[in-house]
């Protein structure tokens, strides 16, 4: 039976999402700890809805995973709780305090946590404070002398028209490192900048903060689209320039790509449980006919 996974985890001690021989990865961390809760031989394979590269965080990240039934019918034990609550449960004694899975369910007919997807929703913060960020949040937002930016503040207004003509259906190889195979044209869906006011909690406040949702990333793409924006709103480039470097689909030496800990997996949005299937339908047919000429190749998600 497959089983939808929640789960959220703090990047900055993992080698990324993606299981690597030798390294410490999210996803090598949660199958080995499947594996150990629902006493199986082997730990099973978990497919993630984006990739996400060393030191990126995630607050809804969402997977599936096929697990054997009765494995699944078995974790309650004795206990009134549902075989959901009692995973969450038990993945909670095994996992590291950097890795928490929040829900786990019987996953819908037809889905998919990675082609099933609609949206995929980021933030990135970053501080522009003369003397420095929040200590308490070294770890998920940048100081924005490190993305690039000069000292002082930056200019939000500029940052957000910049950034507001990228949205739409465009190839952004501009700003993505190149995989064979793999396609570089997305929909970016919004991408927007602000302000959080002074007055907001301590933590919060000052910050300036980009909202980024696509159909889909491509490698880096994120992180790329936010050292454009940081570059106009340090004044180093006119409001103008990330839409050149668009154009010129081809990667620009002036694009800084922008620390991996301000960035965090927000959310990610599916249809309706009847409209499943035919999305993964839509999905795999679109990937498969943008990777030509090498039809093996699939879109990326890491960011």
């Amino acid at each position: 039976m497959r089983v939808r996974l929640d789960l959220g985890y703090d990047g900055t001690a993992f080698a990324g999402w993606a299981r690597q021989p030798g390294l410490r990865t999210v996803q090598g961390e949660l199958e080995t700890g499947l594996a150990r809760v629902l006493r199986l031989p082997e730990a099973p394979t978990t497919v993630v809805a984006g990739r996400t590269d060393a030191g990126v965080h995630a607050r809804g990240q969402v997977v599936h995973v096929d697990l054997p039934r009765a494995a699944w019918g078995q974790l309650p034990g004795r206990s009134a709780r549902t075989p959901g609550e009692s995973l969450v449960t038990r993945l909670a004694g095994v996992l590291p305090p950097d890795v928490v899975v929040v829900s786990a369910s019987p996953a819908p007919d037809g889905f998919d946590a990675r082609f099933a997807a609609l949206r995929r929703h980021y933030a990135y913060r970053l501080s522009d404070r003369p003397g420095g960020g929040d200590p308490l949040r070294r770890h998920d937002v940048v100081d924005a002398r490190r993305a690039g930016s000069a000292r002082g503040r930056l200019d939000v207004a500029a940052m957000d028209a910049a950034s507001a003509a990228l949205e739409g259906l465009h190839d952004f190889a501009a700003f993505c490192r190149p995989r064979e195979g793999a396609t570089t044209t997305r929909t970016l869906l919004r991408y927007r900048w602000s302000r959080t006011p002074d007055s907001a909690p301590a933590g919060e406040a000052g910050l300036v903060v980009a909202e980024v949702v696509a159909d889909a990333f491509c490698h880096s793409m994120v992180r790329a689209l936010v050292g454009a924006a940081v570059a106009v709103g340090s004044g180093r480039r006119p409001v103008e320039w990330p839409a050149q470097v668009l154009a010129s689909a081809r990667r620009d030496p002036g694009v800084t790509v922008a620390p991996a800990h301000g960035l965090v997996l927000e959310r990610v949005d599916y249809p309706e449980d009847s409209r499943l299937a035919l999305r993964v339908l839509q999905a795999r047919a679109r990937r498969d006919d943008e990777a030509v000429p090498h039809p093996v190749g699939r879109a990326q998600q890491d960011v």
